[in-house]
């Protein structure tokens, strides 16, 4: 079974990461990705502060809330699996982005972006859509710029989904 799973998750990174190899799909990746990689977390954090709106100031809230579970669990998760990068293990691999870290289980960016994109739809559902979709967008760029496997942005999803939901029940 976890061979098989293994044997899906390569074919799936190659088969995705090959589609960086036009430049124009690379550049709109790296955009991408670079949108998960933590300045926009905190513009919208300190709008939402700034704003005064009891609704945004509970955003904002569980937004650093749900960071406090979020980040001890991804390097927990990190040292845990040590599972090494798709361009260290994969000769046919193009790697675009350099990654913060050694090890690819799961994906930081996409949890985050996961974490956000729930806590935006739990506080202002009409962003359901656009806030998953870019979540998912973030999730798939790092595994199209060679840094990440499926499965470690399906991990990263989970994560960030988990660490919202935590921090929900808290506050609400």
């Amino acid at each position: 079974m976890l061979k098989t799973i293994s044997n899906f998750d390569v074919i799936g990174f190659l088969w995705f990461n090959r589609l960086q190899t036009s430049g124009p799909v690379r550049g709109v990746f790296k955009a991408i990705s670079h949108t998960g990689d933590g300045h926009l977390y905190i513009a919208l954090a300190i709008a939402a502060l700034l704003s005064q709106s009891d609704q945004n100031l509970l955003w904002a809230q569980a937004v650093l809330l749900a960071f406090v579970f979020e980040l001890p669990c991804f390097m927990l998760l990190k040292a845990f699996f040590k599972r090494e990068r798709p361009f260290n293990k994969l000769p046919s691999c193009i790697r675009a982005v350099q990654p913060s870290d050694e090890f690819s289980m799961p994906s930081g960016h996409t949890a985050a972006a996961f974490l956000v994109a729930s806590l935006l739809v739990q506080f202002y559902g009409d962003v359901a859509l656009i806030a998953y979709f870019w979540a998912g967008l973030i999730g798939l760029s790092r595994v199209v710029l060679g840094v990440h496997y499926p499965t470690d942005i399906a991990v990263g999803a989970i994560l960030g989904l988990s660490a919202a939901s935590i921090a929900t029940a808290i506050l609400l």
